[in-house]
Order: structure tokens, then C-alpha cells, then sequence
């Protein structure tokens, strides 16, 4: 019976720890840049960012941009397609908009200003579902790119050391 205690505790840490450690919402500063949201260099520059990036629900994206000159609008994707800003779902106008990625699935923002989004000021950002986030949740075993934060190498160290000193336990209990 002690033996199947330390075993239960075991996993009950494990799983409260992975819990924990990838249910934090994350916020993606979009382009990785301050004061990115503008005319980019090329009309493509937002969406290979978005591309590289797996976002989850719970995530944020946060576009910083002068507000006398500029705004966010949330649009649908026939607007997004076209540049049309004359029906958004949400428009921002504050300089530093943080957005809740709240479901799986697209979303699509363009830039509020006369001729920005058809110079390519425009970003569709994509969500993975809960089925394919829970697949990705040990993406610290693959190379990936640098952690919007430092802390994500660390967690991961973190992590292996853990279940490596769990794992002894249940073996030598």
C-alpha cells in the first residue's frame, strides 16, 4: 500500500505541475517588435510572423501603435480580404491593445487608417483547438525559436529534472 501512495502522489504532482506550467496564458507582442502595428517593410511581414507562432486559447497578442494616427479593427474574413473597415466586430483605439485570444480557430485584424491595410497592415492569427494545443504541449523537446520570455528554457529544465527525481522515487519505493 506505500508503495502505491508515493506512486499516486507522484503522478498527482506531475500532472498538477504540467497543469500549471502550460495553462499560463502567454502575450505575443505582435512582430515581436514595440511599436511594430504600422506599414511594414513587406505586405507579408505580420502573417509570417503569425506563422511561426502556435497560439493557444487563453493567449494574448498585444499591437503598439501611435493612437492619434492609428487604430485596430477586428474584422471577418471577407473584410479582411478586402480592407473594408466599415463593420468590425471590435475597433481599438487605445496604442497599446491587448487581445484575448478566447476561441480556436482564425482571427483576422487590420489597421483602422485610410490605406494601411492595403499596403499590408493586416494580420490573421490562428488558434490552435484544445486537441491539437494538448499535442503541442512538450514542444520544449524540439528545436524551436527563442521564448518570447526567458523563463520557458527554464521550465523545461525544470521539468525534466522533476520527473527524473519523481521517476527514481517510484522505481526505488
Amino acid at each position: 500500500m506505500k508503495n502505491y501512495n508515493y506512486s499516486l502522489l507522484a503522478y498527482f504532482v506531475i500532472f498538477s505541475f504540467f497543469t500549471k506550467c502550460f495553462s499560463e496564458a502567454r502575450e505575443f507582442i505582435v512582430d515581436g517588435k514595440e511599436n511594430s502595428w504600422k506599414i511594414p517593410s513587406s505586405p507579408d511581414e505580420f502573417n509570417k510572423w503569425a506563422e511561426k507562432t502556435r497560439f493557444r486559447i487563453g493567449d494574448y497578442i498585444v499591437l503598439n501603435y501611435d493612437p492619434k494616427s492609428d487604430s485596430v479593427l477586428q474584422v471577418n474574413e471577407e473584410d479582411y480580404n478586402n480592407c473594408n473597415k466599415a463593420q468590425p466586430i471590435k475597433s481599438y483605439q487605445d496604442g497599446v491593445t491587448k487581445i484575448l485570444l478566447d476561441k480556436s480557430g482564425p482571427f483576422f485584424f487590420i489597421s483602422g487608417a485610410n490605406g494601411h491595410c492595403e499596403n499590408g497592415q493586416k494580420l490573421n492569427v490562428r488558434v490552435l483547438s484544445p486537441k491539437h494545443s494538448s499535442s503541442t504541449r512538450v514542444e520544449f523537446l524540439a528545436p524551436a525559436p527563442a521564448p518570447e520570455s526567458g523563463s520557458s528554457g527554464m521550465k523545461a529544465g525544470i521539468i525534466v529534472g522533476f520527473i527524473v527525481m519523481l521517476a527514481s522515487f517510484t522505481v526505488l519505493a
